[in-house]
């Protein structure tokens, strides 16, 4: 018997529970209408991801976007190479370097030129760059050193921008002000602090189009040294065309030789004969007039 009526207590406890939730919401229910707000539109749920991406989009829309950055594509980037060669005739090399540069619509920069050494700086376009130093590797006698060097110049670029257009607008607010000046004070003042800003935008124009010309063209610095030149090779005597040539080389040398010595008796020829004949021609005169000798009879 106790257990049941623990039971119907706990039943009716909960029931009694129950109704108070019920009369609650209907009471929230009526109050909401009573105000003329009608009963909230049902909102449709969505997925987790979703819902997670909402609020980070929202979280977004009150910071600051960052400004993009430049692509691979768009690097600004600034080239120069050194080249070290050996050459038999230096300033052969010097000038087939120098129309090498030409051809590629580049120039010659500095250039010290001499027997023995020659240095010069050749500019050429950035992007022709590798042909015109596979082209200049090839010159000479031999490629020594070979370097090529790139200076990735993107974010100088972007902050020599923003600051020329920052001061070009502080120098426009400050000829405004200029112009209401009013007062010899006020335009002294307002004028030397124009010249200063304006010579601050000059100043930020060279670095930029100094940037800009390191990245639209390469320098090229080349070292050109002397070196002996190579004797030459050494030919293959065997066989029967190699001993013929050896005889026919032999041959010149025995006809230099005596051609040699004819040479150097010739001024002795050249006196003593015509004495030596002189002497022959008078010695068979004399024995032709000579009277032959009588032989006695017997």
């Amino acid at each position: 018997m106790r257990t049941r009526w623990r039971t119907l207590l706990a039943v009716a406890g909960v029931a009694f529970v129950l109704a108070g939730c019920s009369a609650n919401e209907s009471g929230t229910s009526t109050s909401a209408d009573s105000a003329g707000i009608g009963p909230a539109p049902a909102v449709p749920q969505q997925p987790q991801q979703g819902t997670a991406g909402n609020g980070k989009a929202e979280q977004d829309k009150g910071q600051p976007v960052p400004a993009p950055q430049a692509g691979a594509a768009d690097r600004k980037l600034s080239r120069s190479a050194r080249l070290e060669l050996t050459a038999t005739k230096v300033t052969d090399v010097v000038a087939e370097a120098r129309g090498i540069a030409q051809g590629a619509g580049g120039y010659t920069g500095q250039e010290s030129t001499g027997d023995r050494l020659a240095t010069l700086s050749l500019a050429v376009p950035a992007e022709k760059l590798d042909g015109v130093l596979d082209q200049l590797s090839h010159l000479g006698t031999s490629l020594v050193k070979r370097e090529l060097n790139t200076q990735d110049v993107t974010e100088q670029t972007i902050d020599v921008e923003a600051r020329l257009a920052t001061q070009r607008a502080s120098v426009e607010r400050i000829r405004a002000l200029l112009a209401k000046a009013t007062s010899v004070s006020e335009i002294a003042s307002v004028e030397s602090e124009l010249t200063s800003r304006e010579a601050t935008l000059e100043s930020l124009e060279q670095q930029r189009n100094s940037l800009a010309g390191s990245v639209a063209m390469s320098t090229v610095a080349m070292t050109i040294r002397s070196v002996a030149a190579p004797p030459p090779a050494e030919e293959d005597h065997s066989g029967f065309l190699g001993g013929l040539a050896g005889g026919w080389d032999a041959f010149l040398v025995f006809g230099g030789g005596l051609l040699t010595v004819l040479g150097a008796i010739a001024p002795f020829l050249l006196i003593l004969g015509p004495l030596a004949w002189a002497g022959w021609w008078l010695h068979r005169r004399r024995r032709a007039a000579r009277p032959e000798p009588v032989t006695p009879e017997v």
